[in-house]
């Protein structure tokens, strides 16, 4: 995800020169490969655990989240990782919060250190979403910093029946796609919706915008 802009003078093909934007990425903590290697570690436990709590074969959990047998498969045993919509989905097959994929300690104060959260990142890396809340600390609320490209859309599946979400505009412009339904936010605004249908998050601005996402699930 894109935070900051650097600008650079480049020769081009005459004796002129040209500025050109070079986009810097913010590193994830506690690291790119590292982290990614954790939180692949930790959804392959998860999911594990939870699909032979269920005694849901991998075949079962396909039909029922919509990813094939082979994905599973290979996110199960550390083979792959999945992306932030492959866990959207797969949490949804076994109708849990997405935090509980993450694993967690519920007993006692849970304590989520900025330096610590695990960003996602979406498939095309344009949407990046920072858990706000440590992993299981409440099963039925979720909190998310969303941050959205310039010009960049994100689709997100539907969630669990009866998943609601609030979300709030921290700065910029935010078009929010519910079903048929279009809104449109600015800074400060937010809306609440229905989130177990399909809803796209919508940057129109020239700039990345930042949103706070809580995700109330139906109990």
């Amino acid at each position: 995800m894109v935070d900051k802009k650097d600008k650079r003078s480049e020769p081009d093909n005459g004796s002129r020169t040209r500025t050109t934007t070079v986009l810097r990425q913010v590193p994830l903590p506690p690291g790119d490969d590292i982290g990614a290697a954790e939180m692949g570690r930790r959804v392959a436990v998860g999911l594990r655990e939870k699909r032979k709590a269920r005694n849901m074969s991998l075949d079962q959990l396909a039909v029922a989240s919509g990813v094939s047998r082979a994905a599973l498969s290979q996110i199960e045993t550390q083979k792959s990782n999945p992306s932030l919509g492959v866990m959207w989905k797969i949490a949804v097959g076994l109708s849990i919060p997405f935090s509980e994929l993450l694993g967690g300690n519920t007993q006692g104060a849970a304590i989520l250190r900025r330096g610590e959260s695990q960003v996602l990142r979406s498939a095309d890396g344009r949407m990046e979403s920072r858990p706000l809340t440590p992993a299981g600390s409440c099963p039925w609320v979720e909190a998310y910093e969303l941050r959205l490209a310039a010009r960049a859309s994100h689709a997100s599946e539907p969630h669990a029946a009866g998943t609601r979400e609030v979300v709030i505009v921290l700065n910029g412009q935010l078009r929010v796609h519910v079903g048929a339904a279009v809104h449109n936010l600015a800074a400060g605004d937010s809306i609440s919706f229905l989130a177990d249908q399909p809803h796209t998050y919508e940057n129109p601005g020239s700039s990345e915008i930042r949103c706070h996402d809580i995700i109330i699930y139906s109990r």
